[in-house]
């Protein structure tokens, strides 16, 4: 198992979302007892099975880099940062339904992770969305998954939802919206559960079966960690 290949996903989103409890229902498939605050970023690894009940399926890992930090920070944080974000094949974007704020500032993240922090100008219009046109020629694949959809009112879910359906669309990418605490949300054979592995399926084909690489300009290749905290990396 340790020669397989592997694709590195960020898992990026304001602190308190619920990113740690995120990467290890989907690493264990199990719920997280005890959360706590992530400091620099912490790397587990899932097992997947690229085009699976195929004659092309192969088993690769999947790296989720879950980057801690505030989207508010110093630059001088956000260098720190900067040294996660080299050779990244795909980005999860996650955000808590109900903390608005946090769903808004998804686009902040994504445009620091792309090597984009100086693009400003025309990015934000009066009304307070973003302009998407600004990632209409963004190769990597993201996803967008909300968290604590069990703690929105039924005679609100509607209205969240909807909302954050245009959020995804902003991203050009699918959605997900689950409670962490219950691994129901990412059964197999859910549709849920179907988005994640076509989102995998895709950062793979990226990464290994299209000429062009499609990894975030701007890094090296060379693996850095100087400066954060590489918590933990676990290959079971």
């Amino acid at each position: 198992m340790a020669s397989l290949d592997r694709v590195k996903v960020l898992v990026l989103g304001d602190s308190g979302v619920g990113k740690s409890s995120l990467v290890h229902l989907l690493c264990q498939n199990q719920v997280l007892g005890n959360p706590s605050w992530t400091v620099g970023c912490s790397v587990d690894v899932r097992v997947h099975d690229y085009k699976e009940g195929t004659p092309e399926e192969k088993t690769y890992y999947i790296e989720l880099w879950d980057v801690g930090g505030s989207v508010g920070s110093a630059s001088s944080v956000k260098s720190t940062r900067a040294v996660f974000y080299n050779s990244v094949n795909g980005i999860i974007l996650v955000h808590d339904l109900t903390n608005k704020k946090s769903s808004q500032n998804l686009h902040r993240w994504s445009r620091e992770a792309l090597n984009r922090d100086l693009v400003l100008t025309g990015v934000l219009v009066t009304n307070g969305d973003y302009d998407q046109e600004q990632f209409a020629d963004n190769h990597i694949p993201l996803l967008v998954i909300g968290t604590k959809l069990d703690q929105i009112h039924e005679t609100r879910r509607h209205e969240v939802l909807t909302r954050t359906a245009f959020l995804a669309e902003d991203f050009n990418a699918e959605e997900i919206n689950l409670d962490c605490t219950n691994p129901r949300y990412l059964a197999a054979g859910s549709s849920n559960a179907v988005k994640l592995s076509r989102f995998f399926d895709k950062v793979i084909e990226k990464r290994y079966f299209l000429r062009d690489s499609n990894q975030i300009p701007g890094f090296s290749d060379r693996k850095r960690f100087g400066g954060g905290t590489l918590k933990s990396l676990h290959y079971d």
